[in-house]
């Protein structure tokens, strides 16, 4: 997939996705432009819905460059565009859209390579692995397993449909996967699952085991003001060193959405990119 440079002047960018006032995106990327000295781009952002993104899409003039999106619009929003990058259309999930100077509409998937990283950042290297959840966020995380060299996966979620939907998912991209059977419910954690992934919601019920299991490392893509349950108990256990957070898995896909958005290019490195990744890691607290 190619895509045409930006022009010369200010770009418009934003996040979309609802609820979105907790996002932390314009902060990073915002500290990744001024680091790289595009002051005059902007970044916002958008409460949207799958009802109103047609129209906020047809909306968009020459002065845009870029969306992120978030929950609940990376599967809806694969119809409104013109092409599909390699992960996207394997994963069904499209996390970021390049508009170029040809008013093409470009979707990708930078959440895949923002977990392989974070995972290498942390050290966390997992073999087998409890997924919780079913939708466009888990599937990425699939794909990024499949990368790591995970052997086995179990997938739990309230449906069993939808279960089973990624558990042939998993098999496809070479992953062996089976249903979790207890479903959301963590009290009777299989003893040799060294992480648990999830993709859910902070506020999605989990049924917590009476205590952190040894050695077991957590990865949970929520974050906001508060941990969320998962996190929280990791952290009361004295585990932090065992979580690869949202945050993480955030900062990772936002370099790499920032590469897309100033050159186009996924693969090549940003100019003195360890400042920027440092500018954005300060925006958001230094974690």
């Amino acid at each position: 997939m190619i895509v045409d440079p930006p022009g010369a002047g200010s770009r418009r960018l934003a996040v979309l996705g609802k609820p979105i006032a907790h996002s932390r995106s314009p902060q990073l990327q915002l500290a990744a432009y001024r680091e790289l000295g595009l002051t005059d781009w902007t970044y916002e952002r958008s409460e949207v819905d799958e009802a109103a993104l047609p129209d906020f899409l047809a909306s968009l003039d020459s002065s845009w460059r870029g969306l992120s999106l978030t929950m609940p619009l990376k599967e809806a929003v694969i119809p409104l565009l013109d092409e599909l990058d390699q992960l996207a259309t394997r994963t069904g999930a499209v996390n970021t859209v390049v508009l170029d100077d040809g008013g093409r509409r470009l979707g990708w998937n930078t959440d895949v390579g923002g977990i392989v990283r974070a995972f290498a950042e942390r050290g966390v290297r997992p073999a087998s692995v409890l997924l919780l959840g079913t939708g466009a966020t888990a599937r990425s995380t699939l794909a990024a397993f499949a990368e790591l060299g995970v052997a086995k996966v179990l997938v739990a979620g309230r449906s069993a449909d939808r279960v089973g939907e990624v558990v042939a998912v998993a098999e496809g991209w070479g992953v062996s996967a089976a249903a979790f059977e207890p479903g959301l419910d963590l009290t009777g954690l299989p003893p040799e699952i060294d992480l648990i992934a999830s993709s859910l919601p902070r506020e999605a019920e989990v049924g917590l085991p009476a205590a952190v299991p040894m050695g077991v490392s957590l990865f949970d893509v929520a974050y906001g003001v508060e941990p969320g349950p998962l996190t929280r108990a990791w952290r009361d256990a004295g585990e932090s060193a065992r979580i690869v957070s949202g945050l993480d898995l955030l900062v990772h896909q936002a370099l790499l959405q920032v590469r897309l958005f100033t050159a186009g290019d996924l693969e090549q490195p940003l100019p003195d990119e360890a400042a920027v990744l440092r500018a954005m890691r300060a925006a958001v607290g230094g974690f």
